[in-house]
């Protein structure tokens, strides 16, 4: 039999994917990343770990590099900045970045097989074994002559003379081994990719924010209750009070004209009596709307000067963003387009059911026109260009929740690319998932669920959460203990001792805290069977005698403490520490900082009414401390004492104390 014919070879042209050549090197598992694909977050300074997976067939040495550079169009913009993977033993690699100001970033991580590495570990072994290496010095000679172009000018030479005495015939063996091994000329070669071999992963985004977005002391009152903000009101001498207890910045709820349409009477009654002010979340009047001041406040200047007064003082003024109008907004008339109608032609106000607001229309973004819907959103953005014109950097954004995501990523990275300095906090009560998604789109902080965690089980895991979870690359918590809307056990009719535990837990188990005015006079006087206070400050004004408010010292001294250690700045070191009586928490953080390592434990009573004595177990490795005996001062009281590894006896009651917060050994 004759043989079978060769077979024909095709005339049909490569596919595309075969015409560009493939990347020899798979990237992949990169992180941080969120699973939306929005920026991770992080803060001027702080290091970013960039990490990934490298696989290549074969067994050459891998390295590569992350690249990253701004692309806001501020200063720097579009200038790559790279720093060496650490690879690791089967391609596992890692990179740490920081940034020096900030704004919007991107990086890529690019990886490449290590030609000159593996010829000088292939050399090595090749000459320990007595191999004939003639070869093998003029394919190194090569690859350092390939690598030269990139390297920078003042090492060249050096790299240069290296592939010459490689290619010597005139040298001995050993010299030529020698200038191949030598780790001088490595260092200059390594992290130089290979121009031929270059894989590049896709491009993820990075939010740069400053040091405010991730740590600071908040206190929320209402300018109304102290008479507004002309010259000499009492709002003036609260802001020197709230400044000098140590809080960075003092959050107003809205300041604008309040409808007149279904007001609000007192304690949220339907039919208002003529005197009654109204809820401030109504928003809008005949004197304007988003951009206006409610006259009986004072005038913009006014505002103005209140809030030059503030950054004299070393505090921000953050302002209220809400999204929403009262029937006298002037939007309601020049634009009917932007909210729900009823069959009826009504305009359709806002619920929660079973609550029900008769007083906010809520706007609707996305009415049918597009170009409606770009008006309406670029009217937004601009009440918040205003208020920045105007001195203001720091909004508590009140339910972000309920309007679109795709809203906020929009007008977020819009606002930021101008004025990469202000800082958003997420007013959302709702599930994991949207809380989440909306720190993914651009808020740089958000209320938490930490109002409802009262138990040890419950802070524990939540804490740990917080701290330790995938979300915490991007979702950063401010704990509140209370606010205008929420009064929640255990502060509803709570003691003295009760309100002290939980602001000492909100303030030192995350890097932001806050608190409601109302808190240092031990308000707890609630709505019966509901999470609300009586004769809310949200429908009338209230008078308080603030040099009789007996938690206004402990306000003072946590700022204090927070401010000199650094290690409650950042949530990532939160760790627990076991404790025999269930009644009571303990939980550490560290952080080095110029090279010295700050520690502190705190211990809080969760049944601050009752006596409670325990031993308190510090895991000494997780501080970074030695099994030895350490000494803890107690920065609330002053008193030291030295603690064991192996336990230590604490007590709490309401005459004594509910909280040790202590410093350790640095």
């Amino acid at each position: 039999m004759s043989p079978p014919p060769p077979p024909s070879r095709s005339t049909a042209r490569p596919a595309p994917e075969l015409r560009r050549r493939p990347d020899a090197t798979l990237i992949r598992d990169i992180g941080p990343v969120t699973p939306t694909g929005d920026a991770v977050a992080t803060v001027v300074g702080d290091e970013l770990e960039v990490t990934a997976q490298l696989v290549r067939d074969g067994h050459d040495e891998l390295a590569g590099r992350v690249r990253h550079r701004r692309v806001d169009g501020h200063g720097g913009a579009g200038r790559w900045v790279s720093v060496p993977l650490d690879v690791g033993h089967g391609g596992a690699c890692r990179a740490v970045v920081r940034f020096d100001e900030p704004g919007r970033y991107e990086f890529e991580v690019q990886a490449w097989a290590d030609r000159f590495a593996t010829w000088r570990r292939d050399l090595r072994r090749r000459a320990e074994v007595d191999e004939p290496l003639e070869v093998e010095f003029l394919v190194g000679a090569e690859l350092l002559e390939r690598l030269g172009p990139a390297v920078p000018r003042g090492d060249r030479s050096r790299l240069l003379d290296a592939a010459q005495q490689l290619r010597s015939t005139t040298c001995s063996d050993s010299v030529r081994l020698s200038a191949g091994l030598d780790d001088a000329v490595a260092a200059i070669a390594e992290g130089v990719p290979d121009p031929d071999d270059r894989s590049r992963s896709t491009r993820h985004p990075v939010r740069v924010d400053r040091e405010l977005a991730v740590a600071g002391a908040w206190y929320e009152f209402f300018p109304r209750s102290e008479g507004g903000f002309a010259a000499g009101a009492s709002s003036w001498g609260r802001l020197e009070a709230i400044a000098e207890a140590g809080f960075d910045v003092v959050y107003l709820p809205p300041i604008h004209p309040i409808g007149r349409t279904h007001r609000k009477g007192r304690d949220n009654t339907l039919v208002a009596a003529p005197d009654d002010v109204g809820s401030p979340w109504a928003i809008g009047g005949p004197e304007g709307g988003h951009t206006a001041v409610h006259p009986d406040l004072g005038t913009l200047a006014d505002v103005e000067a209140f809030i030059a007064r503030a950054r004299e003082l070393g505090i921000e003024v953050a302002l209220d963003y809400a999204l929403q109008c009262s029937p006298d907004h002037p939007w309601v008339t020049e634009h009917p387009e932007w909210f729900s109608h009823r069959p009826d032609g009504t305009i359709r106000y806002a619920e929660n059911p079973p609550k029900k607001y008769q007083d906010i229309y809520p706007l609707d973004f996305w009415p049918t026109e597009e170009s409606d819907r770009v008006a309406l959103w670029e009217a937004c953005r601009d009440i918040l260009e205003f208020w920045i014109a105007h001195g203001v950097s720091v909004f508590r954004v009140d339910n972000p929740h309920t309007k679109p995501l795709a809203f906020w990523r929009w007008m977020l990275r819009d606002v930021r690319d101008r004025h990469p300095d202000t800082v958003f906090l997420s007013e959302a009560f709702t599930d994991p998932a949207m809380m989440h998604s909306l720190a993914e789109v651009g808020f740089s902080q958000s209320y938490t669920y930490f109002t409802w965690r009262t138990t040890r089980w419950e802070l524990t895991e939540y804490g740990l959460e917080l701290a330790h979870a995938p979300t915490a690359a991007w979702f950063r918590p401010n704990l509140w203990p209370n606010t205008p809307d929420i009064l929640a056990d255990p502060l509803r009719n709570g003691s003295k001792a009760a309100f002290a535990s939980r602001a000492v837990l909100a303030a030192t188990m995350a890097p932001s805290w806050g608190v409601y005015s109302g808190y240092e006079h031990l308000e707890n006087d609630p709505v019966p069977d509901k999470e609300e206070y009586r004769n809310s400050e949200k429908y009338e004004v209230k008078h308080r005698d603030h040099d009789a408010a007996p938690l206004w010292p402990l306000f003072v001294a946590l700022n204090r403490i927070r401010r000199a250690h650094p290690a409650f700045a950042r949530m990532s070191s939160l760790r627990f520490h076991h404790v025999e009586d269930d009644r009571l928490i303990a939980y550490s953080h560290h952080r080095t900082v110029d090279g010295t390592t700050d520690r502190v434990l705190v211990v809080v009573s969760l049944d601050p009414d009752q006596v409670v004595e325990s031993s308190v177990h510090v895991d000494l490795g997780a501080l970074g401390l030695p099994d030895v005996p350490f000494d803890v001062l107690d920065e609330l009281t002053g008193e030291s004492w030295t603690w064991s590894p192996a336990g230590n006896y604490v007590r709490f009651g309401p005459a004594e104390r509910v909280a040790h917060v202590f410093s350790l050994p640095r």
